[in-house]
């Protein structure tokens, strides 16, 4: 067999496998799994869109087909066919059929750009979260309870939070698949969204803009619940409980090697990630499974993981780094 044979005879296969593989990956990383109304209406432009296109390219396909064989050449047949030029019908049904097409995605894609542009943070009746990009975390503040956090973005269900989105250093862009389309967050400029979630659940988000080496690193996660949980929680971060005495010793050892950077408190600002309600969270750096060996690998040689990012890596002793994870272990919301 020879290689174009081959070749040809693999094309299949291959779209096979493609077709098939689009089904695979994370339910709470799609586009195509929308569990809020913006989601919701954007995957409806898009199936509109494509609906169109489809529709396009079988009537193109169906005429084509179709005039390559009623119009063959037949056998005995000599000289040129008739010429058919100049049809006033055919001209005019040509331009018409694709403006109308044009306006059949645009009208919805314009009203559903302008309603997804709505900006709700003057309205104080939403919660509104100001959302900063840093190489290679997220930060979440939440001005109306005096929060500051990051990688875990918790909302209420059923209402609409309105965003307020900047970046500290380079572009990024503030992306959460199940619930709305992206953003960019820029240096020196807010760019204002709404997501909203339906379904108690927790949804990943990431940066959708290259943004440096660990840019595929740059994960967090959405936990949407219900209004009730939310207050919970809201109250629980506000006022998280006093370590105990038995971790005094690593304490000392965060306040000496982390404090300059990590605040713990909810209302802290820091250069690094807030770390109140640490011990609660299911990642590590947004990546890492929040285990105490992965930990202590993180603070130990932060580069290995995360590379290009701005925490210093520690060189403490076996002592000093359990003391720490200790402490860090008892950083919980309740």
């Amino acid at each position: 067999m020879n290689r174009k044979k081959f070749v040809w005879r693999l094309m299949p296969l291959m779209a096979a496998l493609a077709f098939l593989l689009t089904g695979c990956g994370d339910p709470t990383l799609s586009a195509l799994d929308p569990k809020g109304p913006v989601a919701q209406e954007q995957l409806f432009l898009m199936k509109l869109s494509l609906g169109v296109m489809i529709f396009v390219f079988t009537v193109v396909m169906a005429l084509y087909i179709y005039v390559l064989i009623r119009y063959r050449k037949r056998k005995g047949q000599e000289g040129v066919p008739k010429q058919v030029e100049g049809s006033h019908v055919l001209e005019v049904v040509w331009t018409v059929i694709p403006i109308i097409l044009l306006i059949i995605i645009a009208v919805p894609t314009v009203y559903y750009t302008f309603k997804h542009s709505e900006n709700y943070t003057e309205n104080e009746n939403i919660l509104q979260v100001k959302v900063t990009a840093h190489q290679y975390w997220w930060q979440f503040e939440y001005p109306q309870h005096g929060i500051n956090t990051a990688q875990d973005l918790v909302i209420p269900v059923g209402q609409p939070v309105a965003f307020e989105v900047v970046a500290s250093d380079v572009i990024h862009s503030f992306w959460v698949p199940s619930l709305g389309g992206k953003i960019d967050t820029l240096v020196g400029q807010t760019n204002v969204t709404y997501l909203q979630a339906d379904e108690p659940a927790v949804y990943r988000g990431k940066c959708a803009e290259l943004c440096g080496a660990s840019h595929a690193l740059m994960d967090f996660k959405v936990v949407a619940m219900e209004q009730a949980d939310f207050d919970a929680w809201v109250s629980n971060i506000q006022s998280p409980p006093a370590v105990p005495d038995s971790v005094a010793q690593g304490e000392e050892v965060f306040r000496t090697n982390c404090l300059s950077c990590h605040a713990v408190g909810a209302d802290g600002m820091s250069m690094g990630p807030n770390l109140t309600g640490f011990a609660d969270r299911e990642m590590i750096a947004g990546i890492l499974e929040h285990t105490d060996e992965n930990l202590k690998n993180w603070i130990s040689d932060t580069q290995s993981i995360k590379p290009g990012n701005k925490m210093p890596s520690f060189n403490l002793s076996d002592e000093q780094m359990n003391q720490l994870v200790d402490y860090l272990n008892e950083l919980k919301l309740q």
